[in-house]
């Protein structure tokens, strides 16, 4: 599949999305740590610099080797599913320590306590390098909130609102490729009592 060219200001994006500073090299987004070969057609890349690149190398390991883990329900490299991952974990022994470390029994089940500042730093660049890349929206602030969690240990009622759907407020630069891939969709509505009601709303593909 084609990928849709950023006919946005390129003043907008012209360094690192992650510190601003001077892009030196080319970032995934995903980072090909979370895929299996053959890679996509046409992986997204955005601008970084050097340092916020490798920066983020050890983290998205930590993060790659958990979910196999848990997945696996054990740390032992011959049980784990990606070959990447397994060699990876053969290769790292204090890593797979750790996460052995974190593992416990909880009412007869294998759970695995996970360090949320490696897991939230991995989610952040994903969803700053997404935003560089489909809105051409650079962004540097810490957001005002950030939560990640096992869904199993959530309420009935955060389950709930968790696959609610959700309205995107923020729009993309224009010429973004988010901005491509929308259209105005209409919509009419019928009470019961025969009234109708017709609503516009902006989709995104």
């Amino acid at each position: 599949m084609d990928q849709l060219s950023d006919f946005a200001d390129d003043r907008l994006i012209n360094g690192c999305i992650y510190c601003g500073g001077i892009a030196e090299t080319r970032d995934h987004v995903p980072s090909r740590v979370l895929l299996d070969p053959p890679y996509p057609e046409n992986l997204p890349v955005i601008g970084a610099c050097q340092k916020c690149n490798q920066g983020f190398s050890k983290d998205e390991q930590y993060l790659v080797c958990l979910i196999e883990s848990v997945l696996a329900g054990s740390t032992d490299p011959d049980k784990i599913r990606r070959q990447s991952v397994a060699r990876a974990m053969k290769r790292a022994p204090a890593l797979r320590s750790r996460i052995e470390s974190a593992k416990k029994n909880v009412n007869d089940r294998t759970v695995f306590e996970v360090d949320e500042d490696r897991v939230k730093n991995v989610m952040l660049k994903l969803a700053k390098g997404h935003a560089a890349f489909e809105l051409s929206q650079p962004c540097y602030n810490e957001p005002d909130h950030f939560w990640c969690g096992a869904l199993e240990a959530l309420t009935e009622e955060d389950r709930d609102a968790f696959d609610a759907a959700h309205i995107q407020q923020l729009l993309g630069e224009i010429g973004s490729r988010s901005i491509q891939r929308m259209y105005m969709a209409e919509f009419t509505l019928q009470s019961e009592s025969g009234e109708e009601t017709t609503s516009r709303v902006m989709v995104n593909d």
